[in-house]
């Protein structure tokens, strides 16, 4: 967008926000994996269907230098992409949710840290060989190789194993009255050979009748499996709507993760308006900002062990200030990089980079475990993809309109991508909405630990710490 494009960055920020709204209605695909199973599967067919769909767009784009040019167009498959990873992601999330669920929750942060370390390794590779390709590769080559992650992940879906949902077959009465009919017909079909041709004329046209009767009701038992199927599906969704509603209306969910929408949307994301100036002021060359990401995925990683094994069974409310102060001192970081104060002290801008870098990818996930771990052991048996999803949604949601808080905020700056006077100012107002959400702390319970006990569906009520709420 920023070389071949040539657009500002408060419009950059705008699209590529735009492209990562499919990961804020992940609820929908959550509802559609739990009640509408697939050759009586739930999890395998929406992962092979998610894969194709973040498959075909990166070949057509790599394929096409029409929608390399075109933003419009070059958003559209960014959509599609998205919405084929958004969907992967919540059928992956609902098996990791089932795991957490029966694996209990001393094992919670286990599961999750597995999860997250298999990203973090995923990530150093592909920022190696981003970083590589940038500076080796024609553009449209680095998207056919894009191509190869949804591939691999369409191929490894036959590796999946998942048992088939039951179901309890029901046959329609009108289907044993035809087949008794049959059976009426077969024992007298050997009958009245010897009879008058009238009275064979008067069986022919009863014979008739009966078929004909016959027909009437095996269409009507057809008419009424498909009604029953769509009864079915009907009840499915209903039922689980009216659990998904039932259960974030607990308290126990609603508070926690009104905090977390706050934390995020109420914080201006200018990201893309800062990699506009390490590259077009700071001249930072795209192969070390690829290194520098590398970086970030050890400390995300990093960040995920510290967790796990420091942090886990301390009070999620300090965890989450001092979480929010960490990315306050990231902030600062940026403003002194921008107003180059960190020059008289003779440090430079790559090592400024790559420690914000590496300390904001580690402080995010003390942020981020709790609230994976937390939406994990709340999802109840049955729509475990559903309420997981939805739980996802809030997040990416409020990241979402923070990215879109972020551009507005760019473009009343006039911040472009030759002008960068109002920057620091920018990040001042980052500053302050990275603070803001530490007074809604009251929102998280304050006996709750990274451990938090959630819904327990043998009992139906939530656990939060040592209060429980029926």
């Amino acid at each position: 967008m920023k070389d071949i494009m040539k657009l500002s960055p408060s419009t950059s920020q705008f699209l590529v926000s735009a492209a990562f709204f499919p990961w804020s209605i992940k609820p929908i695909y959550g509802i559609v994996s739990d009640c509408i199973p697939i050759k009586q599967r739930k999890r395998v067919p929406y992962l092979i269907i998610s894969s194709g769909l973040s498959l075909f767009p990166w070949l057509i784009i790599g394929l096409s230098e029409h929608l390399r040019s075109s933003s419009n167009l070059f958003t559209l498959m960014l959509i599609v992409q998205n919405l084929g990873s958004a969907m992967a992601d919540v059928v992956i999330d609902a098996m990791i949710a089932e795991a957490v669920r029966s694996a209990g929750s001393e094992f919670a942060g286990d599961l999750q840290s597995l999860s997250w370390s298999s990203m973090a390794v995923g990530g150093i590779f592909g920022s190696l060989l981003g970083g590589y390709a940038l500076s080796n590769l024609p553009i449209n080559a680095i998207y056919i190789i894009f191509s190869a992650l949804p591939l691999f992940q369409l191929v490894t879906c036959v590796f999946v194993k998942e048992s088939s949902k039951g179901f309890d077959s029901t046959i329609d009465n009108a289907a044993h009255d035809h087949a008794d009919d049959q059976n009426i017909d077969s024992a007298f079909a050997g009958q009245g050979s010897g009879e008058s041709f009238k009275y064979v004329s008067t069986r022919r046209r009863k014979g008739a009748r009966k078929k004909n009767k016959r027909r009437t009701l095996s269409k009507r038992s057809e008419g009424h499996e498909k009604h029953n199927k769509s009864v079915n599906l009907y009840s499915s969704l209903k039922s689980a709507f009216i659990s998904l509603c039932t259960a974030f209306k607990q308290p126990a969910i609603l508070r926690p993760m009104a905090w977390f929408f706050i934390s995020n949307s109420a914080v201006p994301n200018i990201s893309t308006v800062m990699f506009y100036y390490q590259t077009e002021v700071l001249h930072l060359e795209a192969s070390f900002l690829g290194t520098a990401r590398v970086i970030g995925w050890f400390s995300l990683m990093l960040g995920t062990y510290i967790y796990n094994r420091y942090l886990k069974h301390k009070k999620l409310r300090n965890i989450l200030m001092f979480a929010h102060l960490g990315l306050a001192i990231i902030t600062v970081l940026d403003i002194l990089l921008v107003s180059r104060l960190h020059i008289q002290y003779g440090i430079a801008d790559k090592y400024m980079v790559l420690w914000g870098s590496a300390l904001a990818d580690a402080i995010n996930q003390f942020k981020m475990m709790p609230f994976l771990i937390l939406s994990g052991q709340l999802c109840p048996p049955g729509i475990e993809g559903t309420l997981f999803a939805l739980f996802m949604s809030i997040n990416n949601l409020s990241s979402t309109l923070g990215s879109f808080l972020g551009a507005a905020l760019t473009s009343a700056l006039n911040i472009s991508s030759v002008q960068f006077d109002n920057l620091a100012l920018g990040l001042a107002v980052q500053l302050m909405g990275t603070l803001l959400p530490i007074g809604f702390l009251f929102l998280i319970p304050r006996d709750v630990t990274g451990l938090t006990s959630g819904y327990r569906p043998d009992h139906h009520f939530f656990w939060t710490g040592l209060v429980c709420i029926p």
